[in-house]
């Protein structure tokens, strides 16, 4: 193995720099004074879990753990996911806490990358959890709770895909009558592989009336939201359980127009996570130029009874970088502008009361000593407002 150079990072890392750390900041600030709003206490959890309780219930790959034995000898994980911790937590420390529970956090998450592929190893995340209530209102209410952080946050084309796990599993496996089979259709369906799809229920033999049903699901990702309804009435008429899920999902769907989102949503039956641990709806937000969710969730009823704290659950989480990606420029709103006060030694008591009164005033104010500048052009050329306090030459120099 070659020595790695002085500036080489380890692959999937990246440095924050000044501009972005304020983007992030700015987000984060965003998103702490809106759930709050909506009644959800913040918490943190440790970078480092025990790979046998957090690392195992995760429904994120082995492969993309990172792994190491602390000074005991213990196994442990960087955090790969926010959801998992929370439920550690709420089965423990908040266990005799009464339920429903509302939860939320920023926090950085680590995901090991076997190749430099664009997808970083280390990424900031804020999400919500919402844990105890079994209801479509709690699904409602983290969905629309997502969809206004994403357009305070100035994500334009907001736009959000609706589906739902469990009446996908149960109509697969009606349909197909086979845990295997039925499996093997919902990873298609997750990598999108329509073409694989049919040749899947081609080569399980069925009879027409179930060949055709599981065709026309794959068909149904282009249909409106009314029509989508229609066909999983149709669909699930004569099974008990997925009329039930049927039912979940139409109320949904009502409860969200009252929320006036019904523009923005997109009722696809055939969105597939790719964690494991969702068992009903599942939800992905999307906006701005960029292909793939920039948020996404759902709900996890049975992650809890693996800390002995069986309960309902859902929550989502917004992945930061890719929302900076997403927002367009001019929605971003710029960091506050800073004010240089320049001063030398005589007046350097007046520079920095008045530094102070600025600051009280809520401005953001650097306090530069003179002597400290090599380039002094260049120096205040970031700054919108320059104020020098040296000899006589005392005041306001530049606005931009």
């Amino acid at each position: 193995m070659t020595k790695p150079y002085m500036f080489e990072k380890p692959l999937g890392l990246r440095d924050s720099l000044p501009a972005t750390h304020r983007e992030i900041a700015r987000l984060e600030g965003i998103f702490q004074e809106e759930l709050q709003r909506w009644g959800y206490d913040f918490l943190q959890t440790p970078a480092l879990e025990y790979a046998e309780t957090i690392g195992r219930a995760s429904a994120i790959e082995d492969s993309q753990l990172f792994k190491f034995l602390d000074a005991e000898g213990h196994p442990v994980v960087l955090r790969p996911d926010m959801t998992t911790p929370i439920a550690r937590i709420a089965a423990s420390s908040l266990g005799q806490e009464p339920l429903p529970l509302r939860l939320a956090y920023t926090a950085a998450l680590y995901r090991s990358q076997k190749k430099e592929g664009g997808h970083p190893s280390e990424f900031e995340q804020a999400g919500a959890e919402l844990i105890g209530d079994a209801t479509p209102y709690a699904d409602a209410e983290v969905i629309s709770l997502m969809m206004v952080l994403l357009e305070k946050a100035g994500l334009q084309s907001l736009r959000l895909a609706i589906g739902h796990v469990g009446f996908v599993k149960a109509f697969f496996q009606g349909m197909a009558g086979d845990p295997v089979a039925a499996e093997r259709l919902s990873h298609l369906l997750y990598v999108k592989n329509d073409v694989g799809f049919r040749e899947c229920v081609a080569s399980l033999c069925l009879n027409d009336t179930r060949s055709d049903k599981l065709n026309a699901f794959i068909d149904s990702r282009r249909m409106d939201n009314e029509a989508t309804l229609d066909f999983l009435s149709s669909i699930s008429e004569q099974d008990p359980v997925l009329h039930t899920y049927y039912s979940s999902i139409a109320e949904l769907v009502q409860l969200l127009r009252f929320t006036h989102m019904e523009e923005k949503i997109d009722l696809d039956i055939t969105l597939m996570p790719h964690l494991s641990y969702y068992t009903g709806f599942v939800f992905q937000g999307f906006g701005g130029s960029l292909g793939f969710p920039v948020a996404s969730g759902g709900r996890y009823d049975n992650l809890l009874a693996q800390f002995n704290r069986p309960c309902p659950a859902t929550g989502f989480g917004i992945r930061i970088d890719r929302l900076m990606s997403a927002v367009h420029p001019d929605a971003i709103s710029l960091a506050k502008q800073k004010m240089v006060i320049i001063y030398d030694q005589a007046n350097a008591e007046k520079a920095m009361t008045f530094a102070q009164e600025q600051r009280e005033r809520g401005l953001t104010v650097v306090l530069q000593y003179t002597d400290g500048i090599k380039d002094y052009v260049s120096y205040v050329a970031q700054f919108q407002t320059v104020y020098r306090f040296v000899k006589e030459d005392t005041g306001l120099e530049t606005k931009k």
